[in-house]
C-alpha cells in the first residue's frame, strides 16, 4: 500500500509541470491595439490549452522579441520587419536573435506621422525643425522614425525636440496641448489614438515618398507601401501611402510543441473573437498565418499548418 500511495506521489510530482504551465505574454504600449488584442488571445489560449496560465505585461515589438530571447517572456507580440532585424542582429539588437520562433502572421501594420495642421508638414523632410513625439528608444515606431529622418538626411538633432512616450495617450495629450506638432507610431489605421486627437485637433496623416520606401525597402523585405484609405480619420479627404509591415505572434523555440500547437489551433477556431478586437484580421485563413516571412516557424505551429494544409 505505502509503496502504490509513493508511486502516485511521484507520478503526481512528474505530471505537475504538464497540468499547469506558466508563460509571460509581452504585449503592446498603452493606448495601442496590442493591449486589447493580446486580452482576448490570452482569454481564448487559457480556455483552448488545459493548464496554460497567462501573465500579460505591456511591451513592443523589439522589446518583446528581445524579451523572449532573454528568457524574460514566453509569447509576444511582434513586427516581422524588426524580428527579421534581429535574427540578422542588426541595430537596435545586439547581437543575433536565435531563440525565437515564428507563430503566425496576423495582420498589417500601419507607420503613421501625424502632424497638427497648421504645422505645414507635407512630407518627411518638412519634419526639419518641427517638436516630434514617438515611442521609447529601441521600440518599432522609434526606429522607424529615426530611419525616416536618416533617409531624408535629418536626424533628431535636425528637430527642434524629440520626446519619447510609452503610452499612446501620453503623446496625443502633447499633441493637444501644442507642446508637439508631430506624432508617429506603428499600429492600426483607424488607431483610436489618432481618432482621438482628431476629435480635438485639425490633423495631416504625412506620405511616404516612393524614394524612402524603395531605400527602405532595399535594407529590409519585411517594409511594404500600404495606402490609409480617405475617411479613415476624420477630414482625411485623399489616400495617403505609408510605410507598413505585419504584425504577427512570436513565441520561445523550446516552448512545448502541444502548447504552440493548440495555441495556433485555437487562433484559427476564433478568427471572429479576434477581428472584433482588430478589424483588420477579419478573414484571416490558415494560409495568411503561416505565411513565410523569413523567420522559422516553431515545430508546433508548422504541426497545425501542414495538418490545415495551409503549408
Amino acid at each position: 500500500m505505502k509503496r502504490k500511495l509513493l508511486a502516485l506521489a511521484v507520478g503526481a510530482v512528474i505530471a505537475a509541470p504538464a497540468a499547469a504551465q506558466q508563460v509571460t505574454f509581452m504585449t503592446g504600449p498603452q493606448g495601442g491595439s496590442w493591449i486589447p488584442l493580446g486580452g482576448a488571445l490570452k482569454g481564448m489560449w487559457e480556455k483552448s490549452v488545459p493548464g496554460l496560465q497567462i501573465t500579460q505585461t505591456p511591451g513592443a515589438g523589439i522589446a518583446n522579441v528581445a524579451g523572449i530571447q532573454a528568457g524574460k517572456a514566453q509569447i509576444g507580440l511582434a513586427n516581422s520587419s524588426t524580428t527579421v532585424d534581429g535574427l540578422e542582429g542588426r541595430p537596435p539588437y545586439k547581437e543575433k536573435v536565435t531563440k525565437v520562433c515564428q507563430v503566425a502572421n496576423l495582420y498589417p501594420q500601419y507607420f503613421q506621422v501625424v502632424a497638427l495642421k497648421d504645422a505645414k508638414v507635407n512630407s518627411f523632410k518638412d519634419l526639419k525643425g518641427k517638436a516630434v513625439v514617438t515611442q521609447p528608444k529601441g521600440n518599432t515606431g522609434e526606429l522607424l522614425t529615426d530611419l525616416a529622418l536618416k533617409l531624408n538626411g535629418l536626424n533628431y538633432q535636425a528637430l527642434s525636440k524629440i520626446n519619447f512616450q510609452a503610452a499612446y495617450t501620453d503623446a496625443v495629450s502633447m499633441m493637444k496641448d501644442g507642446h508637439v506638432q508631430v506624432f508617429t507610431l506603428g499600429t492600426t489605421a483607424p488607431a483610436s489614438a489618432v481618432m482621438d486627437l482628431a476629435s480635438a485637433r485639425d490633423i495631416t496623416l504625412v506620405p511616404v515618398d516612393d524614394g524612402t520606401m524603395n531605400k527602405l525597402k532595399g535594407m529590409n523585405p519585411g517594409y511594404n507601401k500600404l495606402i490609409i484609405k480617405a475617411g479613415t480619420y476624420p477630414k482625411q479627404d485623399k489616400d495617403v501611402p505609408v510605410i507598413g509591415y505585419s504584425t504577427h505572434i512570436v513565441a520561445a523555440c523550446d516552448l512545448p510543441e502541444n502548447t504552440v500547437y493548440q495555441m495556433t489551433k485555437a487562433m484559427a477556431s476564433n478568427v471572429d473573437a479576434m477581428a472584433a478586437v482588430v478589424k483588420a484580421i477579419d478573414g484571416i485563413k490558415p494560409k495568411d498565418m503561416a505565411l513565410d516571412i523569413g523567420v522559422p516557424f516553431h515545430k508546433g505551429a508548422t504541426k497545425f499548418y501542414k495538418e490545415a494544409g495551409a503549408m
